[in-house]
């Protein structure tokens, strides 16, 4: 099932290998909820003075029937997140634990 997506750049170049990976993990979402109405994904790298190397913050919005979850990953204390690929990862983890506890509750 494909849902709805979009997908923001702030700060960073859009990359086609960057997006490929979003929209996999993205639809992975509907596969444990087919009532996953839509996600919007961020993928953030703000300026920090006086910092090597770039570290991203991913926001990701999931809609759902009466509720939207929001996940804001910020990468200001964790280097690992210099890497967008493990940034995205554990965002989307974020999101799919929010998914799956919003289904277990209402599928009773």
């Amino acid at each position: 099932m494909s849902i709805p997506l979009q997908i923001q750049y702030r700060g960073v170049e859009p990359s086609e290998s960057v997006e490929a990976r979003i929209r996999d993990k993205a639809e992975k979402l509907s596969r444990h909820s087919d009532r996953v109405m839509g996600c919007r994904v961020t993928v953030c790298a703000p300026h920090r003075h006086n910092h090597k190397g770039q570290l991203f913050d991913v926001r990701i919005e999931v809609q759902v029937p009466g509720e939207t979850f929001h996940v804001d990953l910020e990468g200001a204390d964790n280097h690992a997140y210099e890497d967008v690929y493990v940034a995205l990862r554990d965002a989307f983890g974020a999101a799919q634990r929010k998914v799956e506890n919003w289904t277990r509750k209402h599928d009773g």
